[in-house]
This record gives structure tokens, C-alpha cells and sequence, in this order.
């Protein structure tokens, strides 16, 4: 009925579900993992490592890093943003933080606060320099 995992990482199985979805009044600590499409309309103190699409709602909160193939942001983001394919911001979104993907679509209404890396190969050298980082780090131990 419970998982071994650890309490700071969830995994969503998309089997189980097509969309997973974070509701309002629902705070998670922890990192989530998902091959399925993910809602937060919640608060996420953590990281969301996504391969299908994220979407945080307009009442969502994350305080951590996202990465995944697509995302549709009209919530609030702390943290840096990793998208493989369409990165949409819209409605009164608010980013702080570093964002690489391969496409950007922003609405005129959204308030950013970071840098922006578009293009196709920029994603690939975010996770080619996250890979040199974790071996320096590793190295450094």
C-alpha cells in the first residue's frame, strides 16, 4: 500500500493515470517525477522532472525546478525552467528564475524575472552542463 521510496521524492506512474493533478489547498514537499502529463494547482516545495507536458494552474505554486517536454505556466515559479519542446506563459504568471527551451510563447500579462535561453540546441547544453556540474561535484566529495 506505501511505497519505499523516500518522503522527499514521489513517482507518478502514467498507468495509473493520464493526468496526475496537484489540487488547490494541497501543499507537497518533495520532488515529484512523472511520465505522464502533470497539473499543480497547488503549492510543490521541490523539483517536477516531467518527459510529458506540465502545466501549473493559475492558482499553482512550485519552489523549485521544472523540467519537462512541454509546459503551460499561468501560475508561480521559483526556480529554473527546462523545456525540451513549448514553454507557454500566460495569463498573470510570475517566473523567477533562468529559463531554456526550445520555443517560447509569453503573454503580454506575465512578469518574468531571469534569463531566457530559445533554441533547439539550448536545452541540450543545459543538461550537458547539469552533467559536468554533477561530476565536478562528485569529484569535489
Amino acid at each position: 500500500m506505501f511505497s519505499t521510496k523516500s518522503k522527499s521524492e514521489i513517482e507518478i506512474n502514467p498507468s495509473a493515470t493520464s493526468t496526475s493533478l496537484i489540487g488547490a489547498g494541497t501543499t507537497i514537499k518533495g520532488d515529484i517525477v512523472s511520465h505522464g502529463d502533470i497539473r499543480i494547482d497547488g503549492i510543490l516545495k521541490g523539483n517536477i522532472f516531467g518527459s510529458a507536458k506540465v502545466l501549473i494552474g493559475a492558482e499553482g505554486s512550485v519552489e523549485g525546478d521544472v523540467e519537462g517536454q512541454q509546459a503551460d505556466i499561468l501560475g508561480k515559479i521559483t526556480g529554473k525552467i527546462v523545456i525540451k519542446d513549448l514553454l507557454n506563459l500566460r495569463g498573470k504568471a510570475i517566473i523567477k528564475g533562468n529559463i531554456s527551451a526550445g520555443k517560447l510563447q509569453v503573454e503580454p500579462s506575465v512578469s518574468l524575472k531571469g534569463q531566457c535561453h530559445i533554441g533547439e540546441g539550448t536545452v541540450a547544453d543545459v543538461v550537458a552542463m547539469k552533467g559536468e556540474e554533477d561530476q565536478k561535484q562528485a569529484i569535489a566529495k
